[in-house]
């Protein structure tokens, strides 16, 4: 007898574990097949939010089949508390596991309406924009600049809803009195905080949502450049003229503002750092404009010769090597740039054309710089 229920408990034991087996199988393919959404929706996942809540959201607008397998996928992959706070585009068709990936991996939110606070050189500038479920691509709905005329319909209107992004994009090359400027324009963050040194604040777009406060904003643009440096230094070219990651980011702020385009970065570099090893002021624009406005606004105007021959800290045709503080907020580009510079022989170099996208002709010798400057005042005569 009980050689039979030992069998008995076998087979039980056996066509369990296979239909256990059979279950794992059909969830796992339930998990990974194509959804029941048949046109995208916007997912917004509050702070604080929990997988709970927003599976049960999911299955409450029919994106997902079951909301608790939803949660067993994502506690199986270990996501669950992986949950990232926005707004996010969820596709027709899209699985459960695509769900998960989308609302865990972070970064920019992709969907509904988004304001758009830029922060430029010459001016700010504020856009609307709103996302076409169908395409996926933002079309714009208002662009304003901040303090200038009345403010569009449109903005006062994605103000009052409640999926709407805000990001905070700041250009290169921007000082630090210039952002703080147009951080206090923004009627989404809170409280003041002082100008921070000059160079601390990487230039990139960061999310905010309203009630941040201006000094949480700042802090979080200089963690970033604090990172961006140390790796650069980390990964720097041997034997630079450079003694510290400061006096890298003096040379990668004049990079930045001396740059015409983005391949050129490397090569603009290589000048400066020729010029640093040769003991030969470096006598760039850029710097002496610098200490006419303190970063402070935009010059607006050609520099004077009586200016070129002024005595400040940050003119570099009159002080040997670098200024004392940087001139602008640099990009990783630039920074990098600096640290690893091209391998030429250049000293000089000037614009090709009246227009700076059009780049500059390097020269290695003051016989071709001359011959390149005598080309660019004929085009100035023109």
């Amino acid at each position: 007898m009980w050689r039979n229920i030992a069998s008995n408990a076998l087979t039980f034991m056996v066509v369990a574990f296979f239909l256990l087996g059979g279950v794992l199988l059909w969830a796992q393919r339930e998990y990974r097949a194509e959804g029941p959404l048949d046109q995208a929706i916007c997912l917004e996942v509050p702070r604080g939010s929990t997988m709970k809540r927003v599976s049960e959201d999911l299955a409450s607008r029919g994106a997902v089949s079951s909301a608790m397998m939803l949660r067993l996928g994502a506690d199986y992959t270990d996501r669950t508390q992986s949950l990232k706070a926005g707004s996010y585009l969820v596709p027709d068709g899209a699985s459960m596991a695509d769900i998960v990936d989308i609302v865990t991996k972070g970064g920019a939110s992709t969907c509904g309406t988004e304001v758009v606070y830029r922060i430029g050189i010459v001016r700010a500038q504020v856009q609307v924009r709103e996302i076409d479920p169908a395409t996926g691509r933002y079309e714009e709905k208002a662009e304003f600049t901040p303090g200038e005329g009345d403010i569009p319909l449109a903005y006062a209107q994605v103000r009052e809803k409640r999926d709407t992004r805000y990001r905070v994009a700041l250009a290169e090359g921007v000082t630090s009195w210039q952002v703080v400027q147009e951080l206090g324009q923004i009627d989404v963050l809170e409280g003041t905080v002082e100008v921070p040194p000059e160079g601390s604040l990487a230039p990139d777009s960061y999310e905010i949502v309203p009630g941040d406060t201006r000094a949480s904003v700042i802090q979080r643009m200089q963690e970033a450049q604090e990172l961006i440096l140390a790796q650069a230094w980390q990964d720097r070219a041997d034997g630079l003229p450079l003694d510290t990651p400061e006096e890298a980011l003096i040379l990668a702020s004049i990079i930045e503002k001396e740059t015409g385009g983005p391949d050129e970065r490397f090569d603009v570099a290589s000048v400066f750092v020729n010029r640093l090893e040769r003991g030969m002021r470096l006598q760039t624009d850029p710097t002496v404009i610098y200490g006419l406005t303190k970063g402070e606004g935009v010059l607006g105007r050609g520099l004077r010769a009586s200016e070129l021959r002024r005595e400040t800290p940050w003119n570099t045709y009159v002080i040997n090597g670098l200024p004392p503080t940087p001139i602008a907020n640099p990009g990783r580009a630039s920074i990098e740039a600096a640290l690893n510079p091209a391998n030429t022989d250049y000293i000089y170099f000037v614009a090709k054309t009246l227009d700076p996208r059009d780049g500059h002709n390097f020269a290695e010798t003051l016989e071709e710089h001359n011959a390149n400057v005598a080309a660019y005042r004929k085009l100035e005569g023109q």
